[in-house]
């Protein structure tokens, strides 16, 4: 392009100065080619200056200017002669001159009606240019008259003009629309105000009301552009300030806020404009496949503690909890200034904070700078009394000014302790006042601990949120078992919550379950140790401290057993109870369990999960209330079962006389992995079925597993494998199999599903077709493999998971275990029956779990002869193969 275009020397308006983009316009061998090469030429040198490091608004700004000049000279072509009443205006984001590589580019056609049809053609050539070039320009055509009409309709309509531009054409006529939209005669600032309100709190319930999932969107989510725009709307609005700079003239921001806003906002920018530069499109979600190499381009690198993408993406959280500060500062001060310009009368409440309209203030200016425990003492204000809307403005401003006071002199100070351990002896509250402790700041300075996990991601599909923002919400999830109106959601643990002594206990584990993540090590162990000393440090026993240890140390351990154990064994339920010891720490674990799956991935609580963590827990609490020294017996738990099965039949009014001489042709395994509504739902089909109606498929929703598919039929060669395929091409997801052989040579084999997406299979047609394609494909003799062709999902191929198998015995069982660790991919179970099958490998059960984008199941194994699998260079080529297979089909 010739010296005059180096970088090197140049900033960006140097570069993109009206003359330079005129004099390529008018070269070329066409119009079009010469528009078109300048458009390409603009966008290269955009991607260059990004990555010597040009602050992004000068990005922005440059770009919006590049597409000034290309639509003001495209006029000039179609339009030479000057033209009363037509005007073109940039409006929305282009007409706040920000522009990024994709970003839409919205204009305003304005006309005075006659004039419109006059230059009709020279308008409709110029629209078909602006696409020939590659400019994709989003445009409306109204009169002033129009634009008043729908923005008087339309807030959205409303604040797109809000932020017109005048670009070319007639002056006069955008006066007159600018005129027209003034506070007095359209939206005035009030409603204005309230409306943007509305919107944004419209706007966060869309996105859970929290920026901090795994994948944001930058513009949208809470925290992001918008929320900046938002600020600038109500400013131009109230103040007819043109940018947000202004904010600092109407002593709406000072110096550091003002810094703090505008370097969010460039980090936000950046980040946006790296995603269009990567995609080559417009763009604004951090999906997992852009965040890797968006981190790149920030220049992060890997390293002991934290991989690349988690350190730039906890900058980018913490990025957006400081602009969410600010913007609920700036709210609270419009809102003051525009709904509440009248203070009223304050209600005191006691000596440093008093009540003004409906929001909680310092009654001086200087009260955190003499008594910083005070930070933590409007909270528990917050709590204590929950009519209060929330923080007014300036106090905001001095808890974020004021913040850095909290020290260890202020850690130590008895009254912060009081203040903070009350909050969970409170209970009522504690969620919402902690979230906002959060946001402002001061939960991580008064806990150096929680601080640490703040922003931080884990790069995976299994954990949807922050660190933080998972612990908050288990704890919310914990909060809510003593609510009744919450009873709905998990009858059995509001059950089991009326029965523990202290909610505080359960409520610290929550908080304290995952606190030492990204430390490295055992964050269990870590975190237990700390909330040890913490609980001791805030004056709790040394007995509830303990308590409060176990649970973080023992968090994942009922999950894990009730997952990846056969929770029937006894001695899995006898080795679970000695680690639990009593039905007090049972209870408060089972509570911390389901809260932290629950606020771990939404997708991962399902009636079949449920339906696991009951089962132990009821196991277990049995065995604790008899004694681990007086076990249950397997043949008391399968007479009890037998029972209640023949009653729910004898309720139907099914025939149970057929019972005894089906049921003795199962073994004691069948009726210790079914439950008796299971038995119950088998018997009567097993009686009726004739050899021709075999295999016989039932499926059926039930109430303690969700969707069930039954498999009764003749043994055969690989029908485990055959089985999976088939619900694999189905797109369904096995969730739980039980798979159980008679004596005689039939098969019972049960298989807990739902849909891909982890949605519950809707009965009807859908259970139809499961039923149908499983017979098809079993009764077929010929038939040895189901291919499935379904692809791994574009998630699932930015992970990389490589295959590990350990193999361990049970001796009790009589049978070998054998523990996966795989890439998630379609069919994947098909492809490990089918190798089982090729080696004479027999399976007895298999515990299936998927951990976001990772596979960890549990096969129960033995030979043919039904033996365990004792011999090492069996169990090694088994190994050998099996990963083989999935490392290569996943690598494909």
């Amino acid at each position: 392009m010739g010296a005059e275009f180096d970088l090197a020397d140049e900033d960006a308006s140097a570069i993109f100065s009206a003359p330079r983009i005129r004099s390529r316009l008018a070269q070329g061998a066409s119009p079009v080619a010469a528009f078109r090469e300048t458009l390409k030429w603009g966008r290269e040198r955009l991607y260059t200056l990004f990555h010597e490091g040009t602050p992004a608004d000068a990005l922005v700004h440059a770009r919006a200017h590049l597409v000034d000049e290309v639509l003001r000279t495209a006029w000039q072509k179609f339009l030479p002669e000057l033209t009363d009443g037509l005007a073109l205006v940039a409006v929305g984001g282009y007409g706040r001159s920000e522009l990024l590589p994709h970003s839409d580019i919205d204009i305003l056609l304005l006309h005075s009606g006659e004039s419109l049809e006059q230059h009709r053609k020279a308008l409709e050539q110029m629209t078909a240019f602006a696409w020939d070039i590659g400019l994709e320009v989003g445009q409306s055509v109204r009169t002033v008259q129009e634009c008043v009409d729908e923005a008087a309709k339309d807030i959205t309509v409303m604040t797109n003009l809000l932020e017109a531009r005048m670009l070319t054409g007639d002056t006069g006529l955008y006066q007159q629309m600018q005129q027209a939209l003034t506070p007095d005669r359209v939206w005035p600032v009030k409603e204005f105000f309230e409306a943007k309100k509305a919107e944004q709190a419209a706007r966060y319930r869309k996105y859970d009301d929290t920026g901090y999932k795994l994948e944001p969107n930058v513009k949208e989510s809470p925290g992001g552009l918008r929320d900046i725009h938002t600020i600038g709307w109500v400013a131009k609005r109230h103040f007819n300030a043109q940018t947000l700079a202004e904010l600092r003239e109407h002593g709406f921001l000072n110096k550091q806020e003002s810094d703090e806003l505008f370097a969010g906002q460039d980090f936000l920018w950046r980040v946006r404009f790296a995603l269009h530069m990567i995609t080559n499109r417009r763009e604004d979600r951090l999906l997992f496949d852009h965040q890797i190499k968006v981190a790149a381009l920030f220049g992060y690198e890997d390293n002991d503690k934290n991989r690349a993408v988690e350190q730039f993406m906890q900058l980018y959280y913490r990025t957006i909890k400081s602009l969410s500060c600010l913007n609920d500062m700036l709210l609270q001060l419009f809102d003051e200034a525009i709904l509440t310009p009248d203070a009223g009368e304050p209600e005191v409440l006691n000596p440093r904070f008093q009540v003004r309209n409906g929001t909680i203030e310092a009654r001086d200016d200087d009260v955190f700078r003499k008594q910083p425990w005070a930070l933590l003492e409007i909270f528990r204000l917050l709590q204590e009394h929950p009519k209060i809307a929330g923080i007014r403005a300036q106090t905001l401003r001095m808890i974020m000014r004021d913040g850095r006071l909290i020290d260890d002199t202020v850690r130590n100070d008895v009254r912060a302790r009081a203040i903070f351990i009350d909050m969970f002896r409170e209970g009522r509250g504690l969620t919402r006042n902690l979230r906002r402790m959060n946001r402002y700041g001061v939960l991580g300075r008064y806990l150096p601990s929680f601080g640490k996990i703040v922003g931080l991601m884990q790069y995976d599909l299994f954990h949807t949120l922050t660190v933080d923002e998972h612990v908050l919400y288990v704890l919310r999830n914990a909060r809510r078992f003593a609510m009744g109106r919450f009873q709905h959601e998990l009858p059995f643990a509001n059950e089991v919550f009326t029965r523990i002594a202290k909610p505080e206990l359960l409520y610290l584990g929550a908080f304290w379950h995952d606190m030492a993540k990204g430390r490295g090590g055992d964050h269990s162990q870590l975190g237990a140790e700390e909330a040890k000393q913490f609980c001791l440090d805030h004056g709790l026993s040394h007995a509830d401290a303990a308590v409060v240890a176990w649970l973080v140390e023992n968090h994942l351990m009922m999950s894990l057993t009730a997952q990846k154990q056969d929770v029937q064994d006894p001695d899995v339920v006898a080795a679970f109870c000695r680690k639990v010891v009593d039905r007090d720490r049972l209870d408060y674990l089972l509570l911390l369990t389901c809260a932290d799956i629950r606020g771990t991935n939404p997708a991962l609580w399902n009636s079949w999960r449920e339906s696991l963590l009951k089962d132990l827990y009821n196991s277990a609490a049995r065995a604790l209330e008899r004694g681990l020294d007086d076990p249950v017996a397997p043949e008391e738990r399968v007479a009890e079962t037998c029972a209640r099965a023949l009653k729910l039949l004898t309720e139907r009014g099914v025939d149970t006389q057929p019972a005894a001489k089906v049921w003795q042709r199962f073994d004691r395994d069948y009726f210790l992995r079914h439950s008796p509504e299971e038995l119950a739902w088998h018997l009567p089909a097993i009686v009726a079925a004739r050899e021709a109606d075999l295999p016989l498929v039932l499926v059926e929703t039930l109430s303690d597993r969700g969707a069930t598919v039954f498999v009764y039929t003749r043994d055969r060669d690989h029908l485990f494998g055959l089985s999976a395929g088939v619900l694999a091409r189905l797109g369904l997801n096995i969730l739980d199999a039980r798979l159980h052989t008679t004596n005689d040579g039939f098969v019972l084999d049960s298989y807990a599903v739902m849909e891909s997406d982890n949605t519950p299979i809707q009965p009807g047609i859908r259970f139809e077709e499961i039923r149908n394609a499983l017979r098809k494909v079993l009764s077929d003799p010929e038939m040895s493999t189901v291919e499935v062709n379904r692809r791994v999902s574009q998630r699932l191929r930015h992970f990389n998971t490589p295959t590990h198998i350990h193999f361990s015995q049970d001796e009790a069982r009589r049978r070998t275990i054998m523990e996966l660790v795989a890439a998630d991919q379609p069919g994947l179970l098909s492809m490990v029956g089918r190798v089982f099958q090729k080696r004479g490998i027999l399976l007895d059960a298999a515990k299936i779990g998927t951990i976001g984008e990772r596979a960890e199941d549990v096969f129960y194994i033995t030979d043919r002869m039904h033996r365990p699998i004792r011999d090492e260079r069996v169990l090694d080529d088994l190994r050998e193969v099996l990963t083989r297979t999935l490392d290569r089909t996943d690598a494909a």
